[in-house]
Parts: C-alpha cells; sequence; structure tokens
C-alpha cells in the first residue's frame, strides 16, 4: 500500500556476480472471467502453462488463492490490521469475499489438493502433481473459480459502483533459489511474482469503462477509447466527451501481456477518459487516464503526470519496457494514495492537491520500474521496491515543484525558491530527524505498526539512497541503477545482486553501505 505521510516538518534556512546459474520459472496464463455487477462476483477459468526451469523436480506447486484471505476474521489478513490501531477503521462494515468452485487438473489429470499447515493461511493452497514436473518440462494446469468480491478495503474489492479487481486468480506461488514463497496475502506487505504471458478474456456489462493490465486487442473498442481520450485531453477544460458502448448487453474484451508479474483490472461507468502517447528514445507508449467526471477536478490534468513519470524515470533509470501506462482513480482509501499493478495504477486521494497528486501518481507509475521490470520481493525486503522508488518520487517532486509529498504544505518558501540540489539538501537534513528506530532490511510482517513500516520502507530507505547520492554524485548513481537495471530488468534481483552490481558500476566496496540497511536508529549518527 502506498502510504505517504503527513508529517510537519521544520525546514532549516561484479557484473561481477555474473547471474551464473540464474534460474526463474515461467508461466502463461489463458484466462476467462465475468462479472456480475450485481451479485458482485466473479465467474472464471483459466489454463496455466507452467515450465519448471528449476535444477529440480517438483511434485507440487503451492498456490496463492487470495480471495480467501477475505473470507473471515481468522485469516492473517484480518489478524495483522486488528493487531494496527491505525487500519481497524478499515474494517467497519466490511463484506467479506471468497473464492470457490476450484477443480484443479494437470495435464488433463485430476489433481489433489492439500491446506497449509498454519490454519490463518486458507489463502494458499498445495496443488499435488499427478506425475513429477521434471527440470526444462512444462505442464498445464486447469481449474474453473468463483469469487465472491469483497467491500474495498485492502485492494481489491467494490465500493461506490467501482470495482478493483486485483488479487482474483489462483497463481502459483514463486520457486526460486531459496525455495517456495508461499506468503498469504497481507495489508501490509505486497508481493513476490512469478514472470508470466497473459491473454485474458474479461465478460462484463458494456457500459462499463475497463482499465486492465496489458493492450486491449478489440480494435474498435480500443479505437473508442482512444478518439474519445484525446479530445478529452485536448480539450481538458470543455465538458468531457464520455465513453458510450457500441451497443446494449454484455461484451468481452481481451488483453494481452508479456513477461509480467502480476495482472489486474479495474471497471466503472461513466468515467472520463484521456489519451496521449509517450516518445522514448526507442518506442512509442500509449499513456491513458480514467477518472470520475467532476466539476474542477485536478485529474484534468491526469495525463500529462502520468507522461512526465515516464519520461523521468525512463532518463534516470532504463526505458519503460511495456507498450502502455495507465492510471484509474479509485475511491477514497483511508490509508493508501495508490496501488501499483504491471501497465496500470489504482490512485485513491481525491482530496489531493495538484503537487501531491502528481507525486502520487509518479510513485505509483514508478513502481513498473521497482515492483514490475525489476521483480524483487517486496515481501522480504520491501525497501528495495518502495524505498528506491521513493527516492526517485521525491527527487521528481523537487525538480519540478520544490515540493515533497512528505513535507507537503510546511517547506518555506525561501527553501522553495532554491535549486533543486539545495531545496533537496534541506529536505533531506529535515527527514533524518525523524525518529525511526527500525532497521530497513526486514520483512514486511515484522514491522510492529504500518506507521513504522511507512516510514522506515519509504522514508529511511530513501534518506539511505541519499548518502549514496552524496558521496558518489547523482550522475554516478543513476548509472549505478541503469546498470543495476539492464542487468536484471524481468528477474528476481536481491540485496546481495543489487549490491554487487552497484560495486561493480561504482568500482568500490557497498559493505558500509549495505551495512546501514541493518542499523537500528538514524543512518546519519
Amino acid at each position: 500500500m502506498k502510504k505517504i505521510f503527513t508529517l510537519v516538518l521544520i525546514l532549516v534556512v561484479t557484473v561481477g556476480f555474473a547471474q551464473d546459474g540464474y534460474w526463474q520459472q515461467h508461466l502463461k496464463y489463458d484466462m476467462q472471467v465475468t462479472l456480475n455487477d450485481k451479485t458482485r462476483s466473479l465467474t472464471g477459468k483459466q489454463a496455466i502453462q507452467y515450465k519448471n526451469n528449476s535444477p529440480e523436480t517438483l511434485d507440487f506447486i503451492w498456490f496463492h488463492i487470495w480471495p480467501n484471505a477475505y473470507k473471515n476474521d481468522s485469516t492473517a489478513l484480518f489478524k495483522q490490521i486488528r493487531s494496527d490501531l491505525s487500519r481497524t477503521e478499515k474494517l467497519e462494515a466490511v463484506t467479506y469475499g471468497s473464492i470457490d468452485g476450484l477443480n484443479f487438473k494437470v495435464d488433463g489429470k485430476p489433481a489433489k489438493t492439500a491446506p497449509h499447515s498454519n490454519p490463518q493461511y486458507i489463502d494458499i493452497i498445495k496443488v499435488l502433481l499427478p506425475e513429477p514436473l521434471k527440470p526444462g518440462a512444462t505442464a498445464t494446469i486447469t481449474t474453473d473459480f468463483n469469487v465472491k468480491l469483497p467491500s474495498y478495503f485492502s485492494r481489491s474489492g467494490f465500493a461506490d459502483g467501482e470495482f478493483m479487481i486485483c488479487q482474483w486468480y489462483p497463481k502459483p506461488a514463486v520457486y526460486d533459489k531459496n525455495g517456495w514463497h508461499e506468503f498469504p496475502y497481507l495489508d501490509m506487505g505486497e508481493f513476490y511474482s512469478e514472470y508470466a504471458d497473459y491473454q485474458v478474456k474479461i465478460t462484463l456489462p458494456a457500459d462499463y469503462v475497463v482499465g486492465s493490465t496489458g493492450v486491449l486487442q478489440d480494435k474498435e473498442e480500443l479505437e473508442r477509447y482512444k478518439s474519445i481520450g484525446a479530445m478529452n485531453a485536448a480539450g481538458r477544460n470543455a465538458p468531457p466527451k464520455l465513453y458510450k458502448p457500441a451497443k446494449a448487453g454484455l461484451k468481452t474484451l481481451t488483453y494481452t501481456a508479456e513477461n509480467v508479474p502480476d495482472f489486474a483490472w479495474f471497471a466503472e461507468k461513466g468515467l472520463v477518459i484521456q489519451y496521449d502517447t509517450i516518445q522514448l528514445k526507442n518506442k512509442t507508449v500509449d499513456a491513458f487516464t480514467y477518472y470520475h467526471n467532476q466539476p474542477g477536478t485536478l485529474w484534468n490534468n491526469s495525463i500529462d503526470y502520468v507522461k512526465d513519470a515516464v519520461q523521468h524515470y525512463s532518463k534516470w533509470i532504463g526505458e519503460y519496457q511495456y507498450p502502455t501506462v495507465q492510471a484509474f482513480e479509485g475511491p477514497k482509501n483511508n490509508s493508501s494514495g495508490g496501488m501499483e499493478y504491471p501497465m496500470i495504477t489504482l490512485i485513491t486521494c481525491p482530496d489531493a492537491t495538484k503537487e501531491y497528486l502528481d507525486g502520487v501518481i509518479a510513485h505509483e507509475v514508478g513502481h513498473n520500474w521497482f515492483m514490475s521490470m525489476l521483480g524483487s520481493n517486496e515481501r522480504a525486503h520491501t525497501w528495495q521496491d518502495e524505498g528506491l522508488n521513493t527516492y526517485y518520487q521525491f527527487r521528481y517532486e523537487a525538480e519540478k515543484y520544490r515540493y515533497n509529498s512528505v513535507a507537503r504544505e510546511s517547506i518555506p518558501e525561501e527553501v522553495k525558491k532554491l535549486p533543486a540540489k539545495e531545496f533537496q539538501e534541506r529536505l533531506y537534513f529535515a527527514l533524518s530527524q525523524i525518529p525511526m528506530q527500525s532497521m530497513i532490511e526486514q520483512p514486511a510482517a515484522d514491522f510492529k505498526t504500518s506507521e513504522d513500516y511507512g516510514l522506515v520502507s519509504y522514508i529511511k530507505t530513501s534518506i539511505w539512497m541519499y548518502l549514496l547520492e552524496r558521496q558518489f554524485g547523482q550522475d554516478k548513481i543513476d548509472q549505478a541503477f541503469r546498470d543495476y537495471f539492464n542487468t536484471w530488468d524481468n528477474k528476481h534481483p536481491q540485496p546481495e545482486d543489487m549490491k554487487a552490481s552497484f560495486e561493480k558500476s561504482l568500482g568500490t566496496s557497498m559493505d558500509r553501505f549495505f551495512a546501514l540497511l541493518k542499523k537500528q536508529g538514524s543512518l546519519t549518527q
């Protein structure tokens, strides 16, 4: 969850590790799903081609069936939220969710299943393979599934006529050199997913506007989105042109995505669409935003924010690899500014200022690098995702506005007039005064509170990165990130892989700096 903290601040006036033997599993999904907006439910089926690239023979595959995390008060999800006083309000008037109708088959043969040994983990299931899956072999795993959507309180669900379809399908857990990662769904703590190719057919009432991971394959529908969106982007101060379906009833939309770690989609009626293209050095990217039709909305300029974020991150880290990028306005979330998925992000901060909204969109779009193209283990090493991304978000805000989404209105006017470099110096000095006792390098689930999780994973890590920038210079750090990106894009880099990449790029040991990740208290004392 992308929580941006409001704090009142007084601002002062290698690759030598070479990846030998590296491997990762790869999947191909073919899915069909139907949304019933009256019963707020999904009916679906899937076929997964699971290729075992590991050196081990597999007798079973752990699956996440995350809709069951919303099933009752005894799951790991509910227990975590109830243990954090700052988040318990999320559970007022909750409608539970679940998944059922599973009937796994492997290469056409019925497969037995087994529950997890932890009774709280009802959102994990072991699929026992009828035949061992040898190294290099591929198995086709099929199942039907039915999902009852929860009310929207933790990423997935429904609210106010809007559907957030996330963590919605049976999904194999990651199997890597460290074994299986079959963790339960949590509110505080995100994901670690296998890269996969997706073909997904979505059936729903025709008057919904849909934003999704992947590229829409239905040319007529895509052209309708583009033509309406381009007119709204060009005439953003005029009454918007709204989407109308080609015909009443149901429609089926097909989306494809290649080499991404997840698939999510969002749907609502009456949304405004904006569309433009982003010209990068080696490609053109389609950009869409979808937002509520409200007078004077800050989303009138949202397409510019998406474009700017992609341009900046592409320049700093490495070129955006996907064919499309999208931002979708969701309902207000009491503990989040947004939530990212490959090629699309949900933004949930309707009371934002222009600068804040731009910064949140930049942060969530930035997760296409730190989560999707660089597929680190967010649950075990949250800083590798949230903290590195926040470092670049803060730079984006400083260069564009002399603004910071943590400090917000507490920044003195005289500081705002400084050049970006000096502004960042004052900002990071102030941020370093915030008490942050916990170490950065710890699993998300080990943080005692969501405030501690956010302060340390986001802000303390960005301070750590700024210390590197101060020693080596911004240009060298950018080059180090580009080298890291070029080596590890579409793979699963661990902290030791980032360390080795930076050592090679910067030509020096990173032992002292990476030791700071396990330092309690201030990094500068």
